[in-house]
């Protein structure tokens, strides 16, 4: 069994992850130790495990420790779920095993995946809000609070740690969870050729190769390709993603250098009306053709990590790590020449450069081998070099539609964060831990406008806001046997404003930067429970989070989308998570979510078109627009006693009906799926092996609504899920 040293905890041996259950799946064989650290802000070690059958995970701790032993909500997928899900190309694929994560998928690689945490992050149009991102320990949120995932390397990862709950607050601002992606580290050369091919011309290529090169030197490569020519018109897409890790450890020192590059190309489906998706969900809406409506995506990003350890007394360990990128997005929309007639639009096509970039330091601290402390500093950066276009050319009264016309929005627009924090986790009796924590941190947000018309209605929209918050949080974890742990932990949090959100004011009839618009801020409280005995594992949580200033849509109309604060929200809710080791050959997973959340004030919104302000009372009661009551995961698996390398399982997946905007008018139905799959590994010898999956995923062919746009002004809220279809991949792999 391969032994790995901890890199926050004293210098000993212990043994790997290989073949160990997890709640939420399986975890991957592999030491936690992976990528430019793979230590996300407020992470303690990445070790392995100790000697029982209970994951190790290191988000919002200052060690790794066992998931039972964490005072706060955490799942984990690990990589044989991941590979058992689909063909690794999105989250939604296996993050529905986390129970309080809805990861939606859109069908549309024009658009981000929906993620949202307990309700946070569910209003979302584009991106994701309301959560902290990281592969590798490098963040995929910016620093404004909006983030993406395309770029992850789903089929090299080792496993995903989902952190929900108050202890999220210990990432800073935009803080409604944590989604942490960690690599597969290097122990031997292997390499990895796999191909999927799937229902509506799907297919991927993938190429894998990792090697220790002497001297304490190691090096990951993967290149992946994939096409797509989607299940409804207007919906092809292609995406080619390349990753590379360079890493040298040391007896003192490890170094890490990670590096990838995303292109994405794809066209754009829109959503449907309630009209068109009874009528056919497998249609398009007219407009996504006759305005050619696509979107490419290019980004590169870098990052590094250098981490030093001390001797076992004080200080025990320094850490700085850095990374920078950029991101270029082109959108075109189905937006008529008569509406980019007003003067202050901006324009049909969206068109920008982010470079962004950070740096984090931190010490731990060890004393007496009871309180670690971590303190850090934090600082990041993002500038957006964003233009708006004319999507026609040609006269505005015989406009052709899917070209780059006349230049319409030019401005500079900058979000910098610093921050510094410090936890303290103290294990004060044998059976007791108590965690406490702070972070502090101001965000400027600036708007420079160099699109100045005058003698229009299209003046200078330039502006500035600055946000300052400071997140206490605390947790108590009692261990009542070794095979039953309470926790309790609250916390403060705080979500500014992004770019996006700030870039309109709350009315058509005003310009300018939106000057409004405030923080929302939340008081979180859970209680939770985890128990493991022979074969089986539990995890419970209760939840109650009140938030003030919730940040909701004032309006969605002609590619503009304004925001404005609705006053008091709550959610609460409870969470199960379990799996069963039934006998040697079945087991069982399952996850069930339950949240109640709605408005507590009443306010006004848009409805329809035009409309210059909200006009349309919201009364306290309704459900936040893009959340569900219910959400489920269920599978039962078989592994015959005669082939240890097959595997058949039956999947079950669904969630409660969706509120498709603030006023409730109307909501997708709720639904749930079957899906069957079969997965067997052949050792075609001592250092070959070849991995068949085949799945077909919504065996009954049920037609319902995968995800919502929210507040669409338009009233094509919905976006359809795919209808019966299956996946066959081959992956083969040699060890050298």
């Amino acid at each position: 069994m391969s032994r790995v040293t901890p890199l926050l905890a004293p210098v000993q041996p212990r043994p790997s992850l290989c073949q160990l259950p997890v709640a939420l799946g399986r975890a991957g064989c592999g030491s936690l130790l992976a990528g430019l650290a793979a230590l996300p802000l407020w992470a303690g070690a990445q070790t392995a495990p100790a000697d029982n059958l209970e994951p190790v995970v290191i988000t919002a701790s200052t060690r790794a420790q066992r998931v039972i032993d964490a005072p706060y909500a955490i799942g984990v997928v690990g990589s044989e779920s991941l590979r058992a899900a689909g063909p690794m190309i999105n989250l939604s694929e296996a993050m529905a095993q986390v129970p309080g994560l809805v990861v939606a998928n859109r069908n549309n690689y024009a658009q981000d995946l929906q993620i949202s945490s307990r309700g946070f992050g569910a209003r979302a149009g584009f991106g994701v809000r309301g959560l902290r991102l990281y592969t590798d320990g490098i963040p995929a949120t910016m620093p404004d609070g909006q983030g993406q995932v395309g770029h992850f390397d789903l089929a090299g990862t080792e496993r995903i740690e989902v952190l929900r709950g108050p202890f999220s607050a210990l990432y800073g601002n935009s803080s409604g969870g944590v989604i942490a992606v960690f690599s597969q580290p290097v122990r031997e050369t292997r390499l990895e050729a796999g191909v999927d091919l799937g229902s509506h011309g799907l297919h991927q290529l993938r190429l894998g190769v990792a090697a220790p090169i002497g001297e304490g030197f190691e090096i990951a490569s993967s290149l992946q390709a994939m096409e797509i020519d989607g299940f409804r018109p207007q919906s092809e897409a292609s995406r080619g993603l390349f990753n590379l890790r360079l890493g040298w450890r040391g007896e003192s020192d490890r170094v890490t250098v990670l590096t990838n590059h995303q292109r994405q190309r794809a066209d754009d489906p829109l959503g449907l009306s309630r009209d068109q998706f009874n009528q056919d969900p497998d249609s398009t809406t007219p407009q996504a053709e006759s305005f050619d409506t696509r979107k490419t995506i290019d980004q590169t990003q870098l990052g590094a990590s250098w981490v030093h350890r001390f001797a076992d007394s004080g200080l025990v360990q320094s850490q700085l790590a850095a990374y920078a990128g950029q991101r270029t997005p082109v959108q075109y929309l189905a937006i008529a020449a008569g509406t980019q007639a007003n003067a202050r639009h901006g324009g049909g096509i969206i068109d920008f450069t982010r470079r962004y970039g950070g740096i984090e330091g931190r010490l731990l601290w060890r004393f007496a081998d009871q309180v670690d402390v971590v303190t850090g500093v934090n600082l990041e950066k993002q500038r957006d070099d964003r233009q708006g276009y004319e999507n026609y050319t040609g006269p505005a009264t015989a406009p052709v539609y899917g070209a780059q016309g006349t230049l319409r929005r030019d401005e500079i627009n900058t979000a910098e964060t610093r921050e510094a924090f410090v936890q303290a986790d103290w294990r004060f009796a044998p059976t007791w831990q108590a965690s406490l924590g702070l972070r502090s941190g101001r965000l400027l947000v600036e708007v420079e406008d160099h699109y100045i018309r005058t003698g229009t209605t299209n003046g200078d929209d330039s502006g500035e806001r600055t946000f300052s918050y400071t997140n206490p949080v605390a947790g108590l974890r009692w261990s009542l046997s070794p095979q039953l742990t309470l926790h309790a932990s609250a916390a403060q949090g705080y979500e500014s404003p992004t770019l996006g959100e700030l870039a309109y004011p709350a009315s058509t009839t005003t310009s300018g930067f939106n000057t409004t618009l405030q923080a929302q801020t939340s008081r979180q409280f859970e209680l939770g429970a985890k128990w493991r005995s022979a074969g089986l594992a539990l995890d419970f949580a209760l939840f109650d989070i009140r938030t003030d200033d919730e940040i909701g849509i004032a309006f969605n109309q002609g590619g503009r989308a304004s925001y404005q604060n609705v006053g008091r929200t709550q959610r609460y809710g409870a969470e199960l998570a379990g799996s069963w080791r039934i006998s040697p050959s079945w087991r069982s997973l399952a996850s069930v979510s339950v949240l109640h959340a709605t408005y507590e004030d009443n306010f006004l919104t848009c409805s329809g078109i035009p409309c210059t302000t909200p006009n349309t009372p919201v009364p306290a009661g309704n459900r936040i627009a893009g959340t569900q009551r219910t959400g489920g995961y269920a599978e039962v698996a078989w592994t015959p006693f005669w082939s240890t390398g097959a595997e058949t399982a039956l999947e079950w997946r669904g969630q409660g009906r969706t509120a498709v905007n603030d006023s409730n008018s109307d909501f997708a139905a709720g639904w749930g799926i079957v899906n069957l799959r079969y997965r067997h590994r052949f050792a075609l010898s001592t250092q070959d092996q070849l991995e068949l999956l085949a799945r077909i995923d919504n065996l009954t062919d049920k037609r319902y609504v995968g995800s919502v746009i929210v507040g669409d002004a338009n009233g094509r809220y919905f976006e359809p899920a795919m209808g019966r279809n299956a996946l066959v991949s081959l992956r083969y792999q040699r060890k050298f």
